[in-house]
């Protein structure tokens, strides 16, 4: 099944389906996302604060895929801030991953002051220019924080990843995004499952088109044409987070979803990260 691929504001394609590797051991990296790549996903997330890089990439180079064939993002950390520190963060990722350019580098959160952000973000402009990276982008930036960097900076991010679903619509971060050309990205797509895919409105829907509730979940963010990165260690799930793309929500569907919102986080506010 082929994965829709998203236009980025630099006109590169992300695939709208990714591979979260967040909390995969660094021991299992490698398997994880060889097997994520067998089954056609042809996008993965990690960060260097995630510790799998080196596992992430050797998948990716010994997957029998030309390199462009699949689209990895990583991130530069919050004690890596700064124009020279996020330059040697990027080369050490690179060094992990064992690749010659990246398709995506994020700020992973607004954590440095407006100062600090802003020098982050010149050191990724010149990656960009410099063709080491295909697109750059931010991670958990409330609309505050965009604005904020949009006002000092030359470069436009492609890319605002923020944690996402159901219960934490994020509107005004999305809205902010579309103002911007700035495509939104779904970390924790899934809430972490628990309640949210226990929740009835998700359940009788998942009922009705005899699909499970993940499924259900990330069809409703697909249509909303947000890109998920879901994670899972467990070829069934990762299968089953693909086959999402299988079937489609009706408007009664999508309204009953979008009412679902509590403004619910299951990890930090941005504003309370250091």
């Amino acid at each position: 099944m082929s994965v829709p691929q998203v236009l980025l504001n630099n006109g590169v394609e992300i695939p709208q389906i990714g591979m979260g590797v967040w909390r995969v051991p660094a021991a299992r990296a490698r398997e994880v996302v060889a097997r994520a790549l067998e089954l056609g996903y042809r996008h993965v997330d990690t960060a260097s604060l995630y510790g799998n890089e080196e596992g992430v990439g050797q998948a990716v180079r010994e997957s029998g895929l030309d390199r462009d064939a699949v689209f990895v993002t990583s991130k530069v950390w919050n004690d890596d801030q700064g124009y020279d520190a996020t330059l040697r963060a990027f080369d050490t990722s690179m060094a992990k991953l064992g690749f010659e350019v990246l398709d995506l580098y994020l700020i992973h959160w607004p954590a440095g002051g407006r100062g600090l952000t802003t020098q982050t973000w010149r050191a990724l402009e010149r990656l960009y220019l410099d063709g080491r990276v295909r697109a750059i982008g931010v991670s958990n930036f409330e609309p505050h924080h965009l604005q904020r960097l949009l006002d000092r900076v030359e470069v436009v991010p492609a890319v605002n990843q923020v944690e996402l679903h159901p219960y934490l619509q994020q509107h005004e971060v999305r809205a902010a995004n579309a103002a911007h050309g700035i495509v939104t990205e779904a970390w924790s797509p899934l809430a972490k499952g628990g309640e949210l895919l226990g929740d009835p409105v998700i359940t009788r829907i998942a009922r009705k088109h005899e699909r499970t509730p993940a499924q259900v979940v990330l069809r409703w963010h697909l249509d909303h044409d947000t890109v998920v990165i879901p994670k899972s260690v467990t070829p069934s799930r990762m299968e089953e987070n693909l086959d999402a793309l299988g079937f489609e929500l009706d408007e009664e569907d999508l309204r009953r979803i979008d009412g679902l919102d509590r403004g619910l986080r299951v990890g930090p506010h941005p504003d309370h990260v250091a």
